[in-house]
């Protein structure tokens, strides 16, 4: 007796303080990803996790089937897990359990089963942000999209406590604080949440009614570069990524490139006038018939425009006009002059998983590639590239960088057009509405909107393109007299109809007529019907 109470005395209470006395962690509370007006968009909310020490727990048939139904797992793989880590004192069973379910555990009251706090992320807008905004793992930590790219700043860095636990590990006290969990900072996004809905909702409906394959949409602000939205189609849930097919989780407006078709001839056009040999008033024979022959090839017009000018080229989308004034110079000319509108390198921005594009070296362009480069094949483009570029005509010339974080100051936007160039386009992309115009579907009324539609085969990869098979797009920008939006919508793999100006545009218009109503932008054209 005397040798337990004297001797080992200070033994068993070390030994009954390594039991009860626990260093454990505390989770760092991750940062908030909100909207450009404080809207949330991802928060975390506290969660249990549920974990037994293979030694403590009594691994019974019964003590296994009940702490299994209650957490909606198989008792055969809870069984062989524990058998499988019979020599270790922690194993999680199931992370980031709702509270419902960590009661109903709590209430079995077995010896063993413990329970750690954490945070689970949450995302209010669904599938409407998934692509844009990424997801975290189950230690939440980010791992696509903004989660990802910001995902130092949104972290935190978690803490230590050493704590008191009672036989069920439920902690009875806080016996020192050895580091304080520091919560992560949050995000203001440049996204507006009433523009992300619009855009998203309109996206998925002309998605479903052309039964297309996917689909993409960008609001920008060409004169600060900030996104206001964007979405992809299809979509997920992040708050429930069970069973959703990998390909839905990319942010395709960033990361698919595609052949633009006729929305490049803006940039053709501009580079033929930039060269000072045409102006918007210049004609140009597109031929009586609609065919032109470049080597041993053969060029169409959708229809018979014979001598047009060149706002007529862009107008109706002249694939003869448009070949005609970009062979009327070298070949270097086009691809520096793409080059400068950002074509073929990153878009910039903080989006993970950017492409750069693609345009070949014009040392291996016979006059049909460069004829066919003129009106958007030959180039691999994504959407958000293309939306940069046409913001320098938007914006007098000067391109913004690319931002999806609420801008607190103006940007440096550098010059890459003169001013009379970008108003010449705008102007002339204002006559694509205009009656005779390929995009009259996108007009609003009250203002002044400039656009280019955009059709063109898929490619096939292998080469060769798909004989039924089309890309369908439309830029908008507006009020075209003072441009303060700017909307990129593709349709990939439309059915039923396929030119961008009956799938595309129409889409556009609501959602540029959805955000001026929103933003409460004034009319540029009252006299308009």
């Amino acid at each position: 007796m005397f040798y337990l109470t004297v001797v080992e005395r200070d033994f068993l209470l070390n030994q009954s303080n390594l039991r009860t006395e626990r260093v454990v962690p505390t989770p760092a509370y991750r940062g908030m990803l909100l909207d450009r007006n404080g809207q949330r968009l991802a928060v975390s909310t506290p969660v249990d996790s549920v974990w037994v020490n293979p030694h403590v727990f009594d691994s019974t048939p019964d003590n296994i089937f009940q702490l299994s139904q209650v957490l909606q797992i198989s008792p055969t793989d809870f069984g062989k897990l524990l058998a499988k880590n019979a020599k270790k004192y922690f194993l999680y069973v199931k992370r980031d359990v709702p509270d419902n379910i960590a009661d109903q555990v709590k209430a079995l009251n077995l010896p063993g089963v413990y329970f750690q706090q954490s945070y689970q992320r949450y995302y209010p807008e669904a599938d409407a942000t998934s692509q844009l905004l990424g997801f975290t793992n189950v230690d939440n930590q980010g791992q696509d999209g903004l989660e990802l790219a910001f995902n130092s700043i949104l972290r935190g860095h978690p803490g230590k406590e050493k704590v008191l636990k009672d036989r069920l590990g439920q902690t009875v006290a806080v016996l020192n604080v050895l580091k304080t969990a520091e919560s992560g900072k949050n995000v203001t996004l440049s996204i507006d949440t009433r523009l992300q809905y619009l855009a998203y909702h309109t996206l998925i409906d002309t998605v479903n009614e052309y039964d297309a394959d996917s689909g993409s949409v960008i609001i920008m602000d060409p004169r600060n570069g900030e996104i206001l939205a964007m979405a992809n189609a299809p979509s997920y849930d992040p708050n429930h990524r069970t069973g959703s097919p990998d390909a839905s989780y990319r942010n395709r407006a960033v990361t698919d490139v595609y052949e633009p078709g006729s929305t490049m001839k803006t940039f053709s056009i501009a580079s033929a006038l930039s060269t000072g040999k045409f102006t918007p008033d210049s004609k140009i024979d597109t031929t009586s018939d609609g065919v032109y022959r470049v080597g041993h090839h053969t060029i169409r017009d959708d229809t018979k425009n014979g001598v047009i000018t060149v706002t007529k080229i862009l107008q109706v989308s002249s694939n003869i006009g448009a070949t005609k004034i970009t062979l009327a110079s070298p070949p270097e000319q086009l691809l520096n002059f793409l080059h400068t509108m950002g074509f073929a390198q990153k878009p910039g921005g903080e989006f993970p998983g950017q492409s750069a594009g693609f345009i070949p070296h014009y040392k291996h362009w016979s006059d049909f590639e460069l004829a066919t480069l003129s009106f958007g094949y030959g180039i691999d483009a994504t959407p958000l590239q293309l939306a940069r570029a046409y913001s320098a005509i938007a914006n007098g010339g000067h391109q913004c960088p690319i931002t999806v974080i609420k801008r607190t100051q103006a940007p440096v936007c550098p010059q890459i057009m003169s001013p009379q160039l970008a108003n010449q386009m705008l102007t002339m992309m204002q006559a694509v509405l205009a009656t005779g115009g390929t995009g009259t579907l996108a007009r609003i009324k009250g203002y002044h909107v400039a656009g280019k539609t955009g059709t063109s085969y898929i490619a096939k990869p292998g080469g060769g393109y798909y004989k039924d098979e089309y890309n369908s797009s439309f830029v908008g920008i507006a009020p075209a007299t003072n441009p303060q939006l700017e909307v990129l919508v593709l349709i990939r793999n439309p059915h039923h109809q396929h030119f961008g100006a009956i799938v595309a545009a129409p889409a556009v218009q609501k959602i540029l007529s959805g955000a001026l109503r929103i933003l409460n932008i004034p009319p540029d054209d009252l006299g308009s019907s």
